[in-house]
């Protein structure tokens, strides 16, 4: 039975063999450079548990690792573009270090890039079924962050269409991932459809605790300061389901914080919005939708027809991840 860190250090290995370290150096440096800022590798290390379920060979699959993790990558620099980031993962974006227009460019080849590797699988009568479940993903991120960027403005936003955009811009890649393994090993559609669901909800899961975690985290554990989704005023599931449950008073009163921008008052902004949290006890029903979550994606893992053993690794990957101590 493989081991993650087996399925990391492949990975790596594969990745610093296939380094863009080539001319013109303006474009290709910082496709390295954010690739090298580190990360767990969920994503392509997904891809390689997808394949290893009904193929034991799953270095077959680190073309198609290397494609997920390069989107991945991509997204990132166009995303911390979007919103000016100075730091991604305690480094300077790709956009500060570089340039504007370098950062544009650098993630426009990355997007490219992604298809020359799904083109290297040897398996070349299924190269149509990957790239169309490619492209579903990539449509769908670029959907989800339109969503979120149309939601900041936006008053009538309802739980439903904040879960759906979640799932379009941080589940679908995960699906995506283990969907592409799936399909390398040739597992039949059964078993893809249900390695999907198991992605999707794993992935809406990991958003849901990322909202939680945002609002109610230990900075010193988790890695950031707590309160940025409420300094930015997102309408996260916290907001949305204080805003359905709260009295009239109390949603003026979230509402009134929500639109705030005064960074004088920060301390005060996250006390007086995570203090509503709690009468709420929106925190509580949060951790209960996660949970719901991860119960779904674990039923439809235990209807991959594979043994039970092959599949434990997802199983553990998934309630690692899955913290509960905020």
């Amino acid at each position: 039975m493989y081991q993650l860190s087996e399925f990391q250090s492949d990975f790596l290995q594969y990745m610093k063999a296939n380094s863009f370290s080539k001319a013109p150096e303006g474009l290709y440096e910082p496709v390295d450079y954010i690739l090298q800022l580190g990360g767990k590798r969920l994503r392509p290390v997904l891809v390689l548990m997808g394949y290893q379920l009904f193929e034991a060979n799953y270095k077959a699959a680190l073309p198609l690792s290397m494609a997920v993790e390069v989107f991945h990558n991509f997204s990132l620099v166009h995303d911390d573009i979007m919103d000016a980031a100075p730091l991604r993962r305690g480094k300077p974006t790709v956009h500060q270090h570089y340039g504007l227009n370098t950062g544009i460019l650098s993630g426009d080849v990355m997007l490219i890039l992604c298809y020359e590797y799904l083109l290297k699988v040897e398996k070349k009568h299924l190269v149509a079924d990957l790239v169309a479940v490619f492209n579903e993903m990539a449509i769908k991120v670029c959907e989800g962050q339109q969503y979120d960027m149309d939601f900041e403005t936006r008053q009538d936003v309802t739980i439903p269409s904040y879960l759906m955009m979640i799932e379009y811009k941080t589940a679908a890649l995960i699906e995506c991932s283990l969907a592409l393994g799936g399909i390398l090993a040739e597992a039949g559609s059964d078993n893809i459809k249900h390695l999907r669901a198991f992605g999707r909800n794993i992935g809406l899961a990991f958003q849901m605790q990322d909202d939680i975690l945002d609002t109610f985290g230990d900075s010193e554990k988790f890695g950031k300061k707590v309160g940025g989704d409420i300094l930015n005023n997102k309408k996260t599931f916290l907001v949305l389901k204080a805003m359905e449950l709260a009295t009239e008073e109390d949603r003026e009163n979230l509402a009134a914080w929500m639109r705030t921008t005064n960074e004088a008052d920060e301390e005060e902004k996250i006390a007086a919005v995570r203090t509503l949290f709690r009468k709420w006890q929106v925190h509580e029903l949060a951790m209960k939708k996660m949970d719901q979550y991860q119960k779904t994606a674990f039923e439809h893992l235990d209807q991959v027809q594979v043994p039970a053993a092959k599949k434990q690794i997802l199983f553990d990957l998934a309630d690692q991840l899955l913290v509960r101590e905020v």
